[in-house]
C-alpha cells in the first residue's frame, strides 16, 4: 500500500512514517519544512520527502492520504485531495486502525511530561525484556528513535490532546482506546484551539471512558483539575501518586537524583539515577504504576530507571566551554519553564549562576495567554534572555518587567549570543527554552563561546 503523509516532519508524523514503513507500506510525505534530524531519519528508512503542500504531490494518486492536524482547507494538496475523493485520514485514526488493535496500549497524557514520562516506560518495558513498540514526541536517549513496531502485546504512546485534524476535532489521544493510562497534570493549554481549561477536561472525560474496566488509570492525588475529570465519571481502577498518592517519595537527595519510593505507606526501594527535578520524581512514581499494571516488578523497575539515559530536548547538555555548560529544553509553558529552572537549580545549586535564554515560540505563548505567569516562572534564574521578534504580538519588556536588571529582550538571535558570551563566566549553566530549532542557538552559542575563550 502506498501512504501519502502530509506534514511528516513533525514528530508525530513522522513517527506514523516510520511505523508504516516498517510495517512493508511504501511511504511518501509532504512538509512545508523538510529539515534534519527528521528528514534523515526518513530518508534513511526509504522514505520519499517534498517541499511544500503542492496538489501534483498526489500524482499519481495514493491508496490512502494521512493527514497531519497543521493541515487546513484552502492548501492546494488538501483541496486536491477532496477535488478526486481520495481516500484520506487522520495519523490517529491511521494508528488505531493499523497498529494498535489487539495491542495492550500503555497512553501517557497530561498538560506536562508527557513526552519523558513515557519515554521512562517505553525503556522500563525494554529493560524487562518486554520488546515494546512505542511512538513518542521526543527522541529518547535509550532508543535513539521516536518511534518503532516492537512485539506484541505492549505498545507505548504519548497522548496529545491537541486536536486531531481539520475534518476530526477531537483529541488524538481518544483515538488510542488504552488499557493502561497516565494521567499526569492538567492545566491550560492550547489556547489556539481551546477557550478554557473545562474544554480540556472534557476531552480528558473522553479519554477516561475508552479505558476498560479491567485497565488501570494513574493519576496525581489532590489535583483539583484532575480530581473534577474522575469524577465526571470513571469506570476502571485507579491508582494515585504524590504526598497523599498510593505511590509516595521521599527524597534522599534534595535533586530528586535518589529516593525512596514508598507503595501505600510500605518502603519499596531507592531510586538512584541520573535525572533531576521533582517533577521527573512524580514521573518516575507514574511509571512505577504503569509497569506493574502491565506485569514488570516494582525492584525490577526501579532498577531499570536507574539505566534510563534520558530524552533529547529535556535538559539535555549540548556542550561545555571554558566549564559554561549548555543546556537545550523544550520547555514552553509557565510550569514547564519553572519547573525545568527547579530542577537545574536543584542540581548544581546556589552558588552557579543560570542564563535562560527564552523563545516565546507555542501558539499558546504566542498569543499571550500565560503572561501574567511567565515572569515568575523565571525566577530562578540569575539573567534572562527573550527572543521578542516583532511579530510576537505582546511587548515583552513590559510583560517581564517583575524581573528588573536581570532581563534583556532581543528582536534577534545574533544580539542575544553576544550578550550571552559577553555575561557569561565559568561555571555557569546556560539553560536555552525553545519547543522549535530556535536558529540553531545552541551550537552557534557553543562556537562563538570557543572563539571567545579560545578553545
Amino acid at each position: 500500500m502506498h501512504l501519502h503523509i502530509l506534514g511528516i516532519c513533525g514528530t508525530f508524523m513522522g513517527g506514523i512514517a516510520l511505523l508504516a514503513r516498517a510495517l512493508g507500506h511504501r511511504v511518501t510525505g509532504s512538509d512545508a519544512n523538510v529539515y534534519p534530524p527528521m528528514s534523515t531519519q526518513l530518508e534513511v528508512a526509504g522514505i520519499t520527502l517534498m517541499e511544500g503542500y503542492e496538489a501534483a504531490h498526489l500524482d499519481p494518486p495514493p491508496d490512502i492520504v494521512v493527514v497531519g492536524n497543521a493541515m487546513r482547507r484552502g492548501m492546494p494538496v488538501i483541496e486536491s485531495m477532496l477535488d478526486q475523493g481520495l481516500r484520506y485520514c487522520s495519523g490517529p485514526q491511521w494508528l488505531r486502525e493499523n497498529l494498535l488493535d489487539g495491542r495492550w496500549v500503555l497512553a501517557v497524557s497530561g498538560t506536562h511530561g508527557k513526552t519523558t514520562t513515557a519515554s521512562m516506560l517505553a525503556w522500563v518495558l525494554e529493560d524487562a525484556g518486554l520488546d515494546p513498540g512505542f511512538l513518542i514526541g521526543g527522541v529518547p536517549v535509550d532508543f535513539g528513535v521516536s518511534a518503532r513496531l516492537g512485539s506484541a502485546p505492549f505498545f507505548v504512546v504519548e497522548a496529545d490532546e491537541y486536536d486531531t485534524a481539520f475534518f476530526d476535532k477531537r483529541s488524538k489521544f481518544v483515538h488510542y482506546k488504552p488499557r493502561t493510562l497516565i494521567l499526569n497534570n492538567l492545566e491550560f493549554d492550547h489556547a489556539d484551539i481551546f477557550d478554557d481549561l473545562s474544554q480540556i477536561q472534557r476531552q480528558f472525560h473522553h479519554l477516561i471512558r475508552t479505558v476498560p474496566g479491567s485497565g488501570l488509570i494513574v493519576h496525581p492525588a489532590g489535583v483539583p483539575a484532575v480530581d473534577a475529570v474522575i469524577d465526571l465519571g470513571c469506570w476502571t481502577p485507579r491508582e494515585t501518586f504524590g504526598s497523599a498518592g498510593d505511590w509516595r517519595a521521599e527524597l534522599i537527595e534534595p535533586d530528586g537524583s535518589r529516593f525512596r519510593v514508598r507503595l501505600q505507606g510500605a518502603e519499596v526501594d531507592v531510586v538512584n539515577w541520573g535525572q533531576s527535578g521533582l517533577h521527573n520524581v512524580q514521573n518516575a512514581l507514574a511509571v512505577l504504576a504503569a509497569a506493574r499494571h502491565a506485569g514488570v516488578p516494582v525492584g525490577g523497575a526501579i532498577a531499570s530507571l536507574g539505566r534510563f539515559q534520558g530524552v533529547k530536548r529535556r535538559l539535555e547538555l549540548r556542550g561545555e566551554v571554558a566549564g559554561i555548560r549548555v543546556f537545550d529544553d523544550f520547555a514552553h509553558h509557565p510550569t514547564a519553564i519553572a519547573t525545568t529552572l527547579d530542577g537545574l537549580r536543584r542540581r548544581v545549586g546556589p552558588n552557579q549562576r543560570i542564563l535562560a535564554v527564552l523563545e516565546p515560540r507555542s501558539n499558546t505563548m504566542r498569543l499571550g495567554t500565560h503572561n501574567a505567569e511567565l515572569a515568575g516562572s523565571l525566577i530562578a534564574a540569575d539573567r534572562v534572555y527573550v527572543h521578542a521578534p516583532g511579530d510576537l504580538g505582546w511587548n515583552a519588556a513590559e510583560v517581564l518587567a517583575g524581573l528588573g536588571e536581570r532581563l534583556a529582550v532581543h528582536d534577534a538571535i545574533e544580539p542575544i549570543l553576544t550578550q550571552v558570551v559577553a555575561d557569561s563566566r565559568p561555571g555557569d549553566q546556560v539553560l536555552i527554552m525553545s519547543n522549535g530549532g530556535f536558529g540553531g542557538i545552541h551550537q552557534r552559542l557553543l562556537e562563538a563561546l570557543r572563539v571567545a575563550y579560545g578553545v
